[in-house]
Order: C-alpha cells, then structure tokens, then sequence
C-alpha cells in the first residue's frame, strides 16, 4: 500500500498533537495517511500501556488516517542505531510515502528529538540499494525507498517554523483527536497524578498556539514545521 503522508509519533498522541489539524485537512484533500508510533508510551504517568492503545486507534479512527502501527521500541529507552533504524526502514519501504512527518528536533521530552533524528536518518538510509530488509517471514526483499521530503512538528518548546500551513476549519478535528487519550489529558475529576501535559493550561494551549500562527500567516490558525532542506516554490504565487 502507497501513502501519499506517514507520520511518525515517539509516543501515541504525539501526531495528533503536534500536526493532527495538518493530517486532517489533507485526508479532506484525498490524501492517504499513515501513522506510525515509536513506543506504546508505557512509561507514562497516567494510564496503561493497554489503555494508550485503544486511544490511538480512536483517535487514528477521528482523523480518518489509513494505517496505523506501533513499532513497540522501549519507551524513553530506545536510540538510534542500526537495529532501530532498519524497523524504520522496513515502515517506510512498506508504505512509500511521498512526504514523512516526525517528532521535533528539540524537545522538552528526550524521546522527542531521538525519535526525529532515528526517523530522519532512517529516511536517507532507505534509499540506499545496498541496505537489505524485509519481513519476517516474507520471501521478498524490500525496494529502496526514500521520501521526497521529511518536516519536523512542533511539541512542546515553541520552536521558530519554517513554513506555516493553514488549518482554518480543521482544528477541531485535531482538538477532538487529542480529546480520545482521556488518560492522558486534562480531566477534573480524574485521580490520576498531574502531569505537565494534564494541565488545563496545556490543553489551552493548543488552540492559542494554532491562533497565534495563523495570525502570523493572515489566517485562522496554522500549524509550524521545520525543515531538514530549503523548501523550494514554483512561483511566488505559491505563498500566502
């Protein structure tokens, strides 16, 4: 199967925090989009592992995306070396995105910046003829692939975009997904310890944050990325 998007999360729930309105206003488009996490969140303050997985599928199943896997890497525990790098390899020759979207390159969470340089190099490395991989017991070898471009999500620092995409009309849809990981999220009646992703105050944020940069682009809201390479325009007609 060929996805035209395949997101990658370290953790469920990093997706759709980080670009969930994107990935919703371009499945309206017609595009074909994956998920793919890096861990189960397992060594997360509230809730189960178990738990984490029904939310994802939830909320996989709001934003409409194609696919969605988990890897099973060991939360806050896994780095990238060559063992790591080839499961990614694997994903990406699997679904043979166009574009990659994946975790910040600076985070407050260490597994944030991990899970983008392990994505990001192994979004090169799948290109290469020479690396071998398929699945366990498949007969095929896999075809090299390799994105035409891979961008960065922006968690929970405010990092400084490169580009900024409109998503007028599509944050709700992004609200709503996030909403699907109730163990993790504010709650005020929950039990459950504070986090500093269970504040009010965080969840808030997620609808000034995607105002502010909408302002800053002339529009509703937006969301920012980062990019590896200079994004090139056909024209200055391609510009907001």
């Amino acid at each position: 199967m060929k996805l035209d998007i395949l997101a990658f999360g370290s953790h469920p729930d990093d997706v759709e925090l980080g670009c969930g309105a994107t990935l919703a206003k371009e499945i309206s488009r017609g595009k074909k989009v994956g998920i793919i996490d890096l861990t189960r969140g397992e060594l997360g303050t509230r809730g189960t592992p178990e738990i984490r997985d029904e939310e994802a599928r939830k909320a996989a199943d709001i934003l409409g995306v194609t696919v969605r896997e988990n890897l099973e890497f060991a939360d806050g525990f896994f780095v990238n070396d060559k063992l790591h790098q080839l499961e990614v390899i694997k994903m990406i020759r699997k679904y043979r995105p166009d574009m990659v979207l994946c975790n910040a390159v600076e985070d407050r969470h260490i597994d944030h910046g991990k899970g983008s340089k392990l994505v990001s190099d192994a979004c090169f490395l799948s290109g290469l003829v020479k690396i071998d991989t398929r699945f366990e017991g498949e007969e095929d070898w896999q075809q090299p692939w390799r994105p035409r471009v891979v961008y960065h999500y922006i968690q929970w620092k405010n990092l400084e975009p490169d580009f900024v995409v409109d998503v007028t009309g599509f944050v709700e849809k992004k609200v709503e997904s996030v909403k699907a990981y109730a163990s993790q999220f504010y709650d005020p009646d929950s039990k459950e310890p504070q986090t500093p992703i269970s504040s009010r105050n965080f969840f808030d944020s997620l609808i000034y944050r995607s105002r502010d940069l909408g302002r800053l682009i002339g529009v509703e809201n937006g969301e920012g990325f980062t990019v590896e390479r200079y994004v090139g325009v056909e024209n200055l007609d391609c510009m907001k």
